[in-house]
């Protein structure tokens, strides 16, 4: 899984040019794009080579954090967007064959984790289908890894891309931040997961947190949304 990962990330998320960019939100860098049309654009002309600014042979990149750098990582940003949620999806961008070794290893991963992913899976869209309420994930994953797994572990309908945010360059307490400001403080934020880092940035911003140890606290998160109780 993790090769299928890393391989979607690199074939369409142009990951190998931002590995060590570390964006938190893909609206970092979206004030940077002057929403040129990208249908004929050469991305591999166009000397942009993440933040090393490795260009090609003939060809000028600017300078990290640049205008005409962020202007090309905006350009490489929303069109990794628009071919793996907008356009295609993850249907168009594997081969039958990769699209075949998916299913079995979703299939070999439920039956390893005892249903782990789909009892989750429950929950989050059980949330989702509640008029005002939505699903946001912080994870410490790398952004550009991130968006390839929500894909591949086909949660791109629980979690819309402007819901996921990376902890990686920031921390989760950062993260959180961010969410709150963007979201205000009159609305009701709840925090599940099963690590230190979201349970001690929830405290510190008063939120409730449900600690995930077990496939038992899934199948109790599940009762509880059911039941009203959050």
């Amino acid at each position: 899984m993790e090769e299928l990962i890393f391989e979607l990330a690199d074939t369409h998320l142009f990951f190998n040019d931002l590995e060590e960019c570390d964006q938190v939100h893909v609206e970092d860098v979206a004030s940077d794009d002057n929403g040129q049309d990208l249908s004929n654009y050469n991305f591999m002309a166009d000397g942009f080579n993440g933040p090393s600014g490795g260009a090609a042979s003939g060809t000028t990149t600017g300078v990290q954090g640049g205008v005409e750098w962020m202007r090309k990582l905006a350009f490489a940003q929303r069109l990794s967007i628009d071919v793996c949620f907008v356009s295609f999806g993850l249907p168009g961008l594997l081969n039958p064959m990769k699209r075949e070794l998916l299913l079995r290893l979703q299939s070999e991963i439920e039956n390893v984790t005892d249903s782990w992913l789909s009892t989750a899976l429950k929950s989050l869209l059980l949330i989702q289908s509640r008029g005002k309420c939505m699903n946001v994930l912080v994870t410490t994953t790398q952004l550009v890894p991130a968006l390839a797994k929500v894909l591949l572990y086909g949660l791109g309908d629980v979690f819309p891309i402007e819901n996921i945010y990376s902890a990686t360059k920031i921390g989760k307490e950062s993260c959180f931040e961010r969410i709150v400001s963007r979201f205000g403080k009159k609305v009701t934020y709840v925090v599940i997961g099963d690590g230190r880092d979201e349970e001690f940035a929830a405290k510190q911003h008063n939120m409730p947190f449900w600690r995930i140890s077990s496939h038992g606290d899934l199948v109790s998160l599940h009762q509880a949304l059911e039941l009203d109780f959050l």
